[in-house]
């Protein structure tokens, strides 16, 4: 798995101060830290939308893919099954089950769909038709972009411990980029799901 930072709002912390500040009519003070961590632990949120981050997440799972997309205020763009050939795709293989004979087991299915898929390509069987035997384990690719807010919220749910774990660990990273740009925007997610998780 890799998580890429590809794109984020230069000079966010201070644009969102200005947005802040618009909404209070107080000037700006050069402390934009303390006035956003203010307006975060108060609830006013929409002024941090202003700001948005792109990521590219590569070698997921449609597992973890599937999860990510159903945060609705973003905008995707998926490596496709229909228009790109799978048939050397590299599985997803939970950590929980690898080095194990159920994992060996579970490896074996896999490499079975993977040649059922090669061989439906050779019979002339299209890419949009052969897609439907691949698993769930199929990795891909996909680019995510978001305005601040909805990261907060993508991160509170799934970096939390409650949820699975390959997605813990997308949002974990994620958090850990957006924290070197954003540090009074992510200071209490960090604390909560990285300081907390590390002991540091």
């Amino acid at each position: 798995m890799k998580v890429e930072l590809l794109s984020y709002t230069q000079g966010g912390e201070e644009l969102i101060e200005y947005a802040g500040r618009v909404c209070h009519r107080s000037k700006m003070s050069g402390d934009s830290g303390k006035f956003i961590r203010w307006l975060i632990g108060v609830g006013h949120l929409s002024v941090i939308e202003h700001a948005v981050a792109t990521f590219e997440f590569s070698g997921i799972s449609r597992v973890c893919s599937h999860q990510i997309v159903r945060h609705r205020l973003a905008s995707y763009s998926q490596e496709s099954q229909r228009y790109c050939d799978t048939s050397e795709f590299i599985p997803v293989i939970p950590d929980s089950i690898k080095e194990s004979e159920a994992g060996h087991c579970f490896y074996d299915g896999v490499m079975i769909i993977k040649a059922l898929y090669k061989q439906l390509r050779v019979l002339g069987v299209s890419k949009e038709d052969a897609r439907f035997i691949l698993p769930n384990a199929t990795s891909t690719r996909m680019v995510m972009t978001a305005n601040l807010r909805e990261w907060r919220h993508f991160i509170k749910v799934r970096a939390d411990s409650a949820a699975q774990w390959e997605i813990q660990a997308v949002a974990k990273e994620v958090l850990k980029e957006l924290y070197q740009h954003f540090p009074n925007v992510f200071r209490d997610l960090y604390v909560r799901f990285l300081v907390d998780d590390t002991g540091a």
